[in-house]
């Protein structure tokens, strides 16, 4: 199993925007075959930051993924949707894998 962790910039005035971005991708990742974990959005305080958290079982199925997200006019609407709306600044992604604890 591969995790990606996504740290994002937001833009403040635009929370409302990037929840909505957000949504799209909770609900578009299972038909590639992964997990979403969810969006973490600023709660208390000042704070820009996102996180997201999602799985696949393998680096190669994400790298399929990534190729029929492409191509996917959903997925292309939710890209669309994030580009115009300027909804976040940048974003930052990382992979990680789990460690579990040992079966007893």
């Amino acid at each position: 199993m591969i995790t990606c962790y996504l740290r994002y910039q937001i833009r403040m005035d635009k929370v409302a925007e990037f929840e909505a971005y957000g949504a799209m991708w909770i609900e578009l990742l299972p038909r590639f075959g992964g997990t979403h974990h969810g969006y973490f959005l600023p709660s208390e305080g000042e704070s820009d930051v996102a996180l997201a958290m999602f799985s696949f079982p393998s680096l190669a199925a994400y790298e399929q993924y990534r190729k029929d997200a492409a191509a996917d006019p959903a997925a292309q609407k939710a890209v669309a949707f994030a580009k115009e709306t300027r909804c976040f600044i940048r974003f930052e992604r990382s992979f990680f894998r789990p460690l579990f604890p040992k079966s007893a």
